[in-house]
C-alpha cells in the first residue's frame, strides 16, 4: 500500500481575494515525482503555497506526513518562480545556498562547519561550485536556478516544492536538473513540482496533478495524463 506524505481535503483558496481553488482533494505518495500542470491562472503556484502555509485557505486542511503540525513544513525546501526573487539582493552564490542551513538553525546561530560542507557539496552536485563567490546576480538564469536548487539541496529536506523550476533555461541545465532530482528520489526525497512543458511530463514524471481551478484528475502518470483530461483542463475557460 503506497503511503501518502501529503494530503489536500476540501481546499478552497483565494489569492489576493480572487477566488482561485475550489474543493481540490488529494494526496501525494512518499517518494513520488508529481507534475502540477494546467493552464495560466488554473490555481497552481497557489496550491503550492497553500501547500507550505504561505497563503491561508478559505477552507479545507493540508496534511504533512498526516499532521497539521507546522513543524512539519521545516521538512519542505521551497524552490519559488525566478520572478518571484530579488535577484538584486547583494548576497554571494554561497551565502544562497547556505541559507538553506537556517530552517534547523534559526536565523540567530551562526552556520558551523558542517553547514558550509553541506553548502559546497550542494554547489557540486548542481556543478557551480566555481561561481560560489559571486554575487548572485551576476549568474545567468540556469545559473541562478542550479544556485536555487542547491540551496534546497543543502536544506537536506524530504519534501521538494518547485515552481517551474525548467521555465526558461538552457538544455543543459534541464537535464542535470533532472539528472539530481532522480538522484534524490532514488534516496527516498519526494518532488512536487509545478510543469509547464505538457510533452515531457511522462518522461521526466511518475504522477501528475492536473489542475484548472477545480481537479480535473491526479494519480499515476499512465492513468490520469490522458488527452481527455488535458483537454478538458486546458477546454475549460479560467476567469
Amino acid at each position: 500500500m503506497t503511503e501518502n506524505i501529503i494530503t489536500i481535503k476540501n481546499l478552497n483558496a483565494a489569492y489576493q481575494e480572487k477566488p482561485v481553488l475550489w474543493h481540490i482533494s488529494l494526496d501525494i505518495p512518499k517518494n513520488s515525482c508529481t507534475a502540477i500542470v494546467g493552464p495560466n491562472g488554473a490555481g497552481k503556484s497557489t496550491m503550492i503555497k497553500t501547500m507550505m502555509q504561505l497563503i491561508k485557505p478559505l477552507s479545507g486542511e493540508v496534511k504533512i506526513n498526516g499532521s497539521k503540525d507546522k513543524h512539519e513544513l521545516k521538512k519542505i525546501a521551497y524552490v519559488p518562480q525566478k520572478g518571484e526573487v530579488n535577484w538584486d539582493f547583494p548576497a554571494t552564490v554561497f551565502d544562497v545556498v547556505l541559507m538553506g542551513r537556517y530552517v534547523h538553525k534559526g536565523w540567530i546561530k551562526r552556520p558551523n562547519a558542517k553547514d558550509r560542507e553541506m553548502a559546497l557539496e550542494a554547489l557540486k552536485t548542481m556543478r557551480i561550485e566555481a561561481f560560489k563567490d559571486r554575487q548572485i546576480s551576476e549568474l545567468s538564469g540556469g545559473q541562478r536556478q542550479r544556485a536555487f536548487l542547491a540551496r534546497a539541496i543543502a536544506q537536506d529536506a524530504e519534501i521538494y516544492v518547485m515552481d517551474e523550476p525548467l521555465q526558461g533555461i538552457d538544455v543543459t541545465t534541464e537535464n542535470l536538473i533532472i539528472e539530481v532530482i532522480r538522484h534524490l528520489q532514488q534516496s527516498g526525497k519526494t518532488f512536487v513540482i509545478v510543469h509547464h512543458q505538457l510533452d515531457t511530463v511522462g518522461e521526466y514524471f511518475d504522477h501528475a496533478i492536473i489542475l484548472n481551478k477545480s481537479l480535473i484528475a491526479a494519480g499515476a502518470v499512465e492513468t490520469v495524463f490522458t488527452e481527455e483530461n488535458i483537454e478538458k483542463a486546458y477546454r475549460e475557460k479560467v476567469n
